[in-house]
């Protein structure tokens, strides 16, 4: 099961039936906008039995001002461990965005950069898991704190310096995973005091068209979709959006064609508004 990126509600409804605790662990982690409705409160009424609420809000950098930025690595191994997460736990991961999948593949990439490889995302999310007619529950999940090591794999992970010097360098494709008119501009604001726009040279290919009915396409669309778009799979590719979450979509989406060192610019639309000069965003 190593490096497995997706697996399906009727492999993990099998698992869980097998009791494949505790190397078993899944992970429910729904987010939404400060102010707006209470993932938490949701999870403890209606979530697959055995998981655990995984808050993307709790578990990020606190200081800064972007929207969501990576923890410490200290701070993520403290957190996983206390949700029973150990080196030897498969972890999967899941939300029950009615897309189907909109921030599991969030934490699937920040378990990899955080060197826990084991990690895969239930495809279809819990909207398709109830549809399929597996089972919910509002029942806790005891679970025994654990030790959990990280080794940072920095390669997956992009900078703001990192994607300055890269526009006059180029030496990585920039993919933009938001829909075409937060790409463009003539969306309106995505956020308070942020414009629609991109990075100079970004390509835009929306997370979107790599779900069918909340699902991950095929393999053989995948590569298709990329192509499309003029991204060559075998160079370097960075993958960004508005606050750093459908972007790992992409990461994702190339992860299971074989690409598995998709890095993803961490700040995104986000901070690059903020910190990147006038000439240096695209607003057409």
């Amino acid at each position: 099961m190593a490096n497995r990126a997706l697996v399906s509600a009727g492999w993990l409804s099998g698992a869980l039936k097998a009791k494949k605790a505790p190397a078993l662990r899944v992970l429910d982690t729904t987010w939404y906008s400060p102010g707006g409705k209470d993932a938490r409160k949701e999870f403890a009424e209606r979530h697959i039995p055995g998981a655990s609420f995984f808050d993307l809000e709790q578990c990020k950098d606190q200081q800064s001002p972007y929207e969501m930025m990576l923890p410490s690595a200290a701070q993520f191994a403290k957190y996983a461990g206390e949700l029973g997460i150990s080196n030897e736990s498969h972890v999967v991961v899941y939300d029950s965005d009615s897309s189907g999948m909109l921030y599991a593949p969030r934490l699937w990439w920040m378990f990899r950069l955080f060197g826990h490889n084991n990690v895969s995302v239930l495809d279809g999310g819990l909207t398709n898991w109830m549809k399929r007619g597996h089972p919910v529950t509002s029942e806790d999940t005891n679970v025994t704190p654990e030790t959990f090591l990280v080794t940072t794999n920095h390669a997956l992970l992009k900078s703001f310096e990192d994607i300055e010097e890269n526009i006059n360098s180029k030496r990585f494709q920039v993919v933009d995973a938001r829909s075409e008119g937060r790409y463009r501009g003539p969306e309106p604001k995505p956020g308070e005091g942020i414009e629609p726009g991109h990075i100079p040279g970004a390509v835009n290919l929306p997370f979107s068209v790599f779900l069918k009915d909340g699902f991950q396409r095929p393999a053989h669309e995948i590569r298709q979709l990329f192509e499309e778009r003029g991204v060559d799979l075998t160079k370097p590719l960075t993958t960004t959006c508005r606050r750093g979450v459908t972007a790992c979509h992409l990461a994702l989406a190339a992860f299971v064609v074989g690409k598995e060192d998709a890095a993803v610019y961490d700040g995104s639309w986000s901070e690059w508004f903020h910190r990147a000069k006038p000439e240096h965003k695209v607003f057409d």
